[in-house]
């Protein structure tokens, strides 16, 4: 009893300060928009310090409705837009923002009710304490009245109603003002918080970010492979490869078991040094490293078997991956397009639009590309698939054949 007691007082006090915050609130929302019109009409500067002050009052309040439900919250950061069309674009793009003025209007609308009834009863209940004592001082045409009807007249009835008074008003505050101050606490925390669609959209943006991450990682790595290997491996077996080759010319009788070792040793290194050659090729292209991705598509391109013309975007700076996924597709479907579809022209086009690389190749064969008879195209579906990429393939008979792909490429 002692804790509910407790509870009640910690509850009248929180909803009898939100009483008069709540009544600033609604003074400030016309203040809000008047700095919002002000942006409008050129007064940049009002604009994200109104926002910023409505930031810090939601997060005071969300502290006190945190703290009335025992629960923790984190701060959140208040972003701030650079440029002449920073407000709008704050308004507009950053959810918080939209959270506070949320919060703003709920907290109008529940802490004004709760708030005056927490005063009725509560205060009723002091009103009473104080009062019935002194009904005497109230002038005889103007008694005071308990119950709300009846007038106190005499010290019996004046002491008795007065205890019902306080009783009854008691009870209610007891009952009513705990879950009112509960509703309005856990009303300002729900309208902070995001909602499951916000909570899963900046999931996907810290998802987005930590690939970007993890491709630059893993771009680099690819590099730094690609380097070991051809500096390191390929040059070790080369020079393997080259005594081996040595030491068989020495040999004065070219026949024996020792020369037919030597034979073996040297075509297995120079088998090693083909199959290093064209894993290198595969993970990561070395031209990509010397010309980067519009040398090496230009060399790709000009060495075709059929004739293919390209048009490159501005591509800026991509992650290795990206790179080296954009690159084998071009050369998978120009190695389709001349062995299988009979084309005499290819257009091969890549963009950079919104975050996405967009890779189109395009000929004027005879179409029908079958995935099942391993044609490569399901080599670069799981490529692309591997970069959370999509990929459309349109080859209806008769043609012609385009290969649609967009790659992330976010950094």
């Amino acid at each position: 009893m002692r804790e509910r007691w407790q509870q009640t007082l910690r509850s009248s006090r929180y909803l009898l300060l939100g009483l008069p915050t709540a009544m600033a609130t609604t003074m400030a929302l016309p203040l809000l928009a008047a700095a919002a019109l002000s942006a409008g009409l050129g007064g940049l500067g009002l604009f994200p310090r109104a926002l910023g002050v409505l930031r810090r009052w939601a997060e005071w309040h969300r502290r006190r409705a945190a703290a009335l439900l025992g629960s923790q919250v984190s701060p959140r950061r208040m972003t701030s837009g650079k440029g002449i069309r920073a407000p709008w674009r704050q308004v507009l793009d950053d959810p918080e923002t939209r959270r506070d003025v949320r919060w703003a209007l709920r907290h109008v609308a529940t802490g004004i009710p709760a708030g005056l009834a927490t005063v009725a009863s509560v205060g009723t209940v002091l009103f009473t304490a104080l009062a019935a004592p002194l009904w005497w001082v109230f002038p005889a045409d103007m008694p005071l009245r308990l119950l709300g009807v009846f007038p106190a007249t005499g010290w019996g009835g004046a002491l008795a109603m007065g205890a019902v008074q306080i009783a009854g008003f008691s009870a209610l505050a007891f009952w009513a003002v705990p879950r009112l101050a509960v509703f309005h606490a856990s009303r300002c925390l729900a309208a902070l918080e995001p909602s499951p669609e916000d909570r899963l959209a900046e999931r996907v943006g810290e998802l987005t970010e930590s690939r970007a991450g993890v491709l630059d990682a893993h771009g680099a790595e690819l590099r730094r492979i690609e380097r070991d290997l051809h500096d390191g491996t390929q040059a070790r077996l080369v020079a393997i490869a080259m005594r081996l080759g040595v030491a068989r010319e020495s040999l004065a009788d070219g026949s024996g078991d020792v020369a037919g070792l030597l034979r073996e040793a040297h075509e297995g290194t120079e088998e090693a040094m083909t199959e290093l050659r064209e894993v290198i090729r595969t993970m990561y292209p070395p031209i990509l490293a010397d010309r980067g991705l519009p040398g090496a598509l230009a060399a790709l391109t000009a060495g075709s078997g059929v004739p293919a013309e390209i048009d490159l975007g501005d591509l800026g700076r991509l992650p290795a991956a990206v790179e080296a996924a954009a690159y084998f597709i071009v050369a998978e479907s120009l190695t389709n397009a001349a062995k299988h579809s009979g084309a005499t022209q290819v257009r091969v086009r890549i963009t950079r639009d919104r975050g996405r690389l967009l890779t189109e190749v395009t000929d004027n064969g005879v179409g029908g590309v079958d995935e099942s008879r391993g044609t490569g195209v399901g080599g670069m579906r799981r490529r692309v698939a591997a970069l959370d990429g999509t990929m459309l393939v349109t080859s209806p008979a008769g043609g012609p054949t385009s290969v649609s792909v967009e790659l992330p490429c976010e950094s």
